[in-house]
């Protein structure tokens, strides 16, 4: 399943490793030598242009969204409801 992070943007639910809100960038100096380490590597997306209210961490990048972490995780919560159905429907078939 695909879950959108902004913008344009929709990634596949599985590749995604953690939603991070953007406070902790600002809290936690780990989190911050992560970032600075993956835009070295040209891997840093800036969706929110200056307005990053979640980071999303990727298997292979990383996303700074518009979008809230509490809204993400909704979004993803959902993808895996919906997985969790079609897993139930297929054994019940």
């Amino acid at each position: 399943m695909f879950i959108h992070i902004g913008e344009d943007v929709v990634v596949r639910s599985e590749d995604v490793v953690a939603i991070l809100d953007r406070v902790l960038l600002d809290s936690s100096l780990i989190t911050q030598e992560f970032i600075n380490e993956t835009q070295k590597d040209r891997l840093v997306f800036d969706l929110a242009e200056g307005m990053t209210k979640s980071i999303v961490v990727m298997k292979e990048a990383v996303y700074f969204s518009p979008l809230s972490s509490v809204t993400l995780k909704k979004r993803a919560d959902m993808i895996q409801d919906l997985d969790s159905q079609l897993i139930a429907d297929d054994q019940g078939e």
